[in-house]
């Protein structure tokens, strides 16, 4: 999947980061960040490439296009998943109801 100008403005939202850090952590101009994002350039497929690799190991999960459109979203963190494993077995043990 390739990143568009507003999934880059999206995960570059979730992962708090302004355009100075996105462009230092992948090698692309501000400029052409802010170009990017708001439509007016291409940056080519080596810049998008770059800039989904800064985004994601920030945390930023880009999600494919499916019948509701692509998408973004931030990855769990380990304390996330180690509290979500711990909610799961909160409601005791599985059974049949007759209700």
């Amino acid at each position: 999947m390739q990143i568009t100008g507003p999934l880059c403005r999206a995960a570059r939202a979730l992962v708090q980061w302004p355009r100075t850090q996105l462009a230092t952590a992948s090698g692309v101009n501000k400029a052409d960040i802010r170009a990017f994002e708001t439509g007016d350039v291409d940056p080519g497929d080596d810049a998008k490439a770059a800039l989904k690799h800064a985004l994601e190991t920030a945390g930023a999960v880009f999600l494919d296009e499916d019948d509701l459109g692509a998408g973004v979203r931030l990855r769990f963190t380990r304390r996330d998943v180690k509290q979500l494993r711990r909610l799961e077995g909160e409601g005791g043990a599985v059974g049949e109801d007759d209700v």
